[in-house]
């Protein structure tokens, strides 16, 4: 086992990325980064009745728009590859006749409908069937068989799987980072088959093999792979390999009610489980993603890193270097991290606050049809006014299309409750007041309203709340008169000049 920290994020090319992949991925990224180390991308497609096509190449744009970038990976410094389980399965069929020479695994030539037969027939007498050391001897293999039969069937071609031995009566002790020190009594784990009668290895010896030859220091991985921490043990004992250190992480939980989040709360709650939207390749069906919703992915990493994690701190808003310098294994929790959907907008609104209003204005004009015309200086500046007020880029038409164009329509009720005619006459008298402003910057029309509405004597509300009914058409929007600024003169008399026709 190497000294230096090298980790991998090993998904399978079945479908999307799931955002709990992300969020394993990214500690394996913080973890790796923290200590100088490796962090490596294997795809672990074994498994080839499930290979999607597009699988692949939609994990690695969704790494790499999270800033998870790996260091070595598939067509990337490859010096411990390939790096897909597929195009090295010539090496997994030797290992597993090495473990058969060593008395740990065998050869069984039972067949699905034998082996269905067992467990109906357990479950008719309230039993379950498990394929280990106290039924392996009835059942038609390696161990139950001479060598020469073992053998005849072998060069008959019949079809056979490569079982583990699993020991009997035997404690094992298990360590894990996360959970502490585990004890599992071996005679209640089964014989679990390492190699396939298609002639691939099952993800169990694929996994132990591959992270031994390139020199795995830590598996962070997800709690549904604690049950198979067990056998995993058992193979590098078998192989008289060094472990690696082994990290479990919480499950990512439902946002209400019991279980783990699925598409399927997603789709219920209206919010992404995926990172970036993905179309599938049989059915045509599109799966929403962060990325397509308006998230930034900063916002995404940094709630990501909070769900089974926390710095010990009340800082929440982290940067990917800080989370880098903060992370810790230790700071890991074993229960499950329920998934806040709320919380992932908080954090989607503080971004926004974040970003550079030139970037923003770029990504408002490029998606809002009415902008194409418009100069994209203005845009920032008008997204520079309201972005405090929004979560998404999807949201600023709403909020700043009285910037760029005249109200269509005035809200109904503030229309009613404000407009009389003493607010006709003094938007009239207004519009004169404004029109003759010499000098139109901020502090000069503020300055010459306020006098204006001194010298009246009537309340400040009386003007502002029509006015700004004027501006915007309803009473919303950032201060009047920085309004009142980016649209001009002539468009703010105009304005003011509808509303009064309005009556």
């Amino acid at each position: 086992m190497t000294d230096h920290v090298r980790v991998r994020f090993a998904p399978s090319p079945t479908g999307p990325l799931h955002i709990g992949g992300v969020r394993t991925a990214l500690f394996n990224y913080l973890f790796a980064k923290k200590h100088n180390g490796t962090f490596i991308l294997r795809i672990e497609d074994t498994d080839q009745n499930r290979y999607v096509e597009g699988a692949e190449k939609y994990m690695i744009d969704a790494l790499n728009w999270c800033a998870i970038s790996f260091d070595e990976g598939p067509g990337k410094n490859e010096k411990f590859g390939p790096y897909r389980q597929s195009e090295r399965k010539h090496l997994y069929r030797d290992y597993a006749e090495q473990l058969i020479a060593s008395g740990n695994a065998y050869y069984a030539f039972d067949t699905a409908e034998s082996l269905e037969h067992y467990r109906k027939d357990h479950e008719s007498k309230g039993k379950t069937f498990i394929y280990n050391w106290h039924n392996r001897k009835l059942l038609l293999n390696s161990v139950s068989l001479s060598k020469e039969e073992t053998q005849k069937k072998i060069d008959n071609g019949d079809d056979y799987v490569i079982r583990f031995k699993s020991p009997k009566n035997e404690t094992l002790h298990l360590t894990d980072m996360v959970r502490g020190d585990i004890t599992i009594d071996t005679n209640i784990l089964d014989d679990k088959v390492l190699f396939k009668s298609d002639g691939m290895p099952t993800y169990h010896l694929a996994n132990i093999v591959d992270d031994h030859l390139m020199e795995i220091s830590h598996v962070i991985r997800g709690e549904e792979w604690l049950p198979s921490l067990a056998l995993h043990y058992q193979l590098y004992d078998a192989f008289g390999w060094d472990k690696p250190q082994f990290a479990h992480l919480p499950l990512l939980l439902k946002p209400t009610g019991k279980g783990k989040l699925s598409k399927r709360d997603g789709d219920k709650l209206g919010f992404p489980v995926f990172p970036l939207e993905w179309k599938d390749p049989q059915s045509g069906d599109i799966s929403r993603g962060y990325r397509e919703d308006g998230y930034f992915a900063d916002a995404l990493v940094n709630f990501l890193a909070f769900l089974g994690w926390n710095p010990g701190t009340e800082q929440e808003l982290f940067s990917m270097e800080e989370l880098t310098q903060a992370f810790e294994l230790d700071r890991v929790h074993k229960s499950g991290a329920r998934f806040d959907p709320d919380k992932i907008k908080w954090y989607n609104h503080h971004y926004m606050q974040m970003q550079n209003d030139d970037e923003l204005a770029e990504a408002f004009k490029n998606n809002q049809p009415e902008l194409k015309d418009i100069d994209v200086n203005y845009v920032s500046l008008a997204v520079g006014m309201i972005k405090e007020r929004a979560t998404y880029i999807s949201d600023f038409w709403d909020l700043s299309s009285f910037l760029f164009e005249p109200p269509k329509s005035y809200d109904e009720k503030s229309f009613t409750k404000i407009m009389n005619n003493d607010a006709r006459e003094l938007m009239s008298e207004l519009a004169q007041i404004i029109s003759h402003s010499s000098d139109f910057t901020v502090d000069n029309i503020q300055t010459d309203v306020k006098t204006w509405i001194g010298k009246k004597d009537v309340s400040f509300g009386k003007v502002m709340q029509p006015l700004r009914l004027a501006l915007v058409g309803a009473m919303q929007g950032p201060d009047v008169f920085e309004i009142m600024f980016m649209i001009g003169k002539a468009e703010t008399v105009q304005r003011i000049e509808n509303l009064v026709q309005t009556l």
